[in-house]
């Protein structure tokens, strides 16, 4: 980790490596999704619903990535659990993690149903990115999560109806 000028407090514009690790492993699905011979893949090939929440959407997810990896906290090494409501957080963002895969599991075998789309694929990569927002004491990320979650979320559930 490395850490550039001081943002406020004891948060920092600097480079956390694992951050892009953290990020890969979210989104290894879908760098496997075109290997697969799917023989329905609605996510895909989803009408749009909404050019605002699709842009909302885009960029949170973007400012995720960029909180994700150039906003360190002073205290924290490279990969430290710490105590308390980090430790809370890294869990969290684990259990976010697995329970994504299971839906991704669901999703690649037939099951793919709204609730599925919406609970595993859609509304948890979000709050995962929130959650490792607490792990890392990254106010901005855990708050830019929170409000990537219910964009997503709301624009996906758009999507699907149309």
């Amino acid at each position: 980790m490395v850490r550039w000028i001081k943002i406020a407090g004891s948060q920092y514009l600097g480079f956390w490596v694992l951050g892009l690790a953290v990020f890969a492993l979210q989104e290894a699905p879908y760098l496997i999704m075109p290997f697969l011979r799917l023989e329905s893949n609605p996510i895909i090939n989803l009408p749009e619903s909404s050019a605002v929440l699709n842009i909302c959407e885009k960029l949170l997810g973007f400012l995720c990535i960029v909180l994700l990896t150039f906003v360190v906290q002073r205290d924290s090494g490279l990969f430290a659990i710490g105590s308390g409501w980090q430790r809370i957080g890294f869990f969290a963002a684990v259990a976010a993690l697995l329970l994504n895969y299971v839906g991704w599991l669901l999703y690649f075998h037939g099951r793919q149903s709204a609730a599925v789309i919406l609970f595993f694929i859609v509304a948890l990569p979000p709050l995962y990115y929130a959650f490792i927002g607490i792990w890392r004491e990254n106010w901005p990320l855990f708050l830019t999560g929170v409000v990537f979650a219910i964009v997503h979320t709301a624009h996906v559930s758009g999507n699907l109806r149309t």
